[in-house]
């Protein structure tokens, strides 16, 4: 069997959250939190190792609460993104404190990723359907042409939606099932009717609900870390003093990749709906959510 590995971003802060980790916030009947299920998911849709990328600060924290019995049952890799973590000739900026963003997060598990990977946010809950499809394509045989052939789960912004404050959504364009753009939409709300946008320019746009989007569920290849390590350097020579929190982006760096005819990313729709707990608000919700799927039987009682 083909090995693949399932990237799993559990470093970032979560500060709309609030107080605590929420990527280690007990949601289900057992106490699982969010990334168990997304685990549970990948393994059985056939990956057969699990990258954590975490904070050192977390390290012992993580391995208590998941890292340790996830260990029992498959292959793990732990990585840390961290500040200072630089390409060769690079230094972190004396002020800066904000991280360096997913694109950094996913490098720094170059050194323990040699086979097709999925990357997934840690408290993001995709549904069964995107695992299955992105794993199905990571293990056909793609193209040997000049293109990078990567694919994107794409989900319906309607199932995307939190009742409890704005969400941003990467709007997908999309021609003959390949990803053309990524357009980064901020202050997302859910309406009565649907969903708008709300901008900074005091205007007011309003979304289809049909329309798919990008929850930073990406299928990857190793050949795609050595371009995100020359991106990563490149992003880095250009960083201006005035760009002290600017960060380098996984999506930013794809649809750079798209534009110059560089890759092609075949977009694997999902109608599975996305749930998280991007707000305090929204743990009663997700809690309730795996106690239903529990009872329909899509999950046991006990995970792991």
């Amino acid at each position: 069997m083909k090995s693949t590995s399932l990237v799993v971003m559990a470093a970032g802060i979560g500060s709309r959250f609030g107080m605590g980790i929420k990527q280690l916030t007990p949601v289900g009947p057992q106490g699982e939190i969010i990334m168990e299920y997304s685990i549970y998911d990948a393994l059985k849709a056939g990956f057969n190792k699990v990258v954590f990328i975490i904070r050192k600060d977390l390290e012992q924290e993580f391995r208590n609460i998941i890292g340790e019995r996830i260990e029992k049952i498959t292959e793990v890799e732990y990585v840390f993104q961290e500040l200072e973590d630089l390409p060769e000739g690079f230094t972190k900026p004396a002020d800066r404190t904000k991280p360096w963003g997913t694109g950094q997060a996913v490098l720094s598990a170059k050194r323990v990723l040699n086979e097709p990977f999925i990357v997934i946010n840690a408290d993001d809950y995709y549904g069964k359907e995107a695992f299955v499809k992105v794993h199905d394509y990571l293990i056909q045989e793609q193209p040997q042409d000049e293109k990078l052939h990567i694919c994107m789960a794409a989900f319906r912004l309607g199932n995307t939606l939190s009742d409890n404050g704005s969400v941003t959504r990467g709007i997908c364009q999309i021609e003959d099932g390949q990803l053309t753009g990524v357009k980064e939409t901020h202050d997302i709300f859910k309406t009565e009717t649907g969903a708008r946008a709300e901008h900074e320019n005091g205007s007011v746009e309003t979304l289809d609900l049909k329309s798919l989007v990008s929850m930073n569920m990406w299928g990857l290849t190793p050949a795609f870390l050595d371009i995100l390590q020359e991106g990563f350097e490149e992003f880095l020579r250009n960083l201006k003093e005035e760009e002290l929190k600017k960060e380098y982006l996984l999506p930013e760096l794809i649809d750079r990749l798209i534009k110059d005819k560089k890759a092609q990313v075949d977009v694997l729709e999902t109608k599975d709906t996305w749930f998280g707990v991007t707000y305090q608000e929204d743990k009663e919700t997700v809690k309730k959510a795996f106690l239903d799927l529990t009872a329909q039987g899509l999950y046991p009682e006990k995970l792991f």
